[in-house]
């Protein structure tokens, strides 16, 4: 299955050339040969992560949507909030798998309030912002993601 993947990246300090976590996932997509449907960075604000989701999963038509950053316990990390805001179903053994991993990298990774759902046909799946722990999340869940994407567009069962 080829795979159409969006980054949102969520910072009140980095634009789009500054965003070496989104380029790292980007080069990551790329080397598994799937696609990158669309970048975006925007403001750690629920109304404009929520838009980029919406954007990314219904205008884009990406397969899964990777936003980046603001999944820690500052007061302006609402990545959780604004996905959930603007999905339906959770899918949280994706988020539970990413902090397994991340806890035999840094036992900080238990400070991580990513989580993952699904937005129609689209898995939203919430990376932390910084290029090591993006990805160690990567690797934690990259080798999922085509069965994931499959089994959210209504795909059956493969052995």
């Amino acid at each position: 299955m080829e795979l159409k993947i969006s980054i949102v990246t969520c910072s009140d300090t980095r634009d789009l050339a500054q965003d070496e976590a989104g380029a790292a996932l980007e080069e990551l997509i790329e080397a598994q040969g799937w696609t990158v449907a669309s970048h975006v960075v925007v403001r750690d604000d629920v109304s404009e992560i929520g838009d980029a989701i919406v954007e990314a999963a219904d205008e884009c038509r990406a397969n899964v949507v990777l936003s980046c950053g603001g999944t820690g316990l500052s007061m302006r990390d609402v990545t959780p909030e604004a996905t959930r805001a603007v999905c339906e179903r959770d899918v949280p053994g994706i988020a539970e798998a990413i902090r397994a991993y991340s806890m035999t990298k840094t036992r900080r990774a238990m400070l991580s309030r990513a989580i993952c759902m699904q937005r129609g046909h689209t898995l939203v799946v919430n990376f932390p912002g910084s290029t090591k722990a993006a990805r160690e999340s990567w690797e934690a869940v990259s080798d999922q993601l085509e069965h994931a994407a499959q089994m959210t567009a209504g795909g059956g069962h493969t052995n």
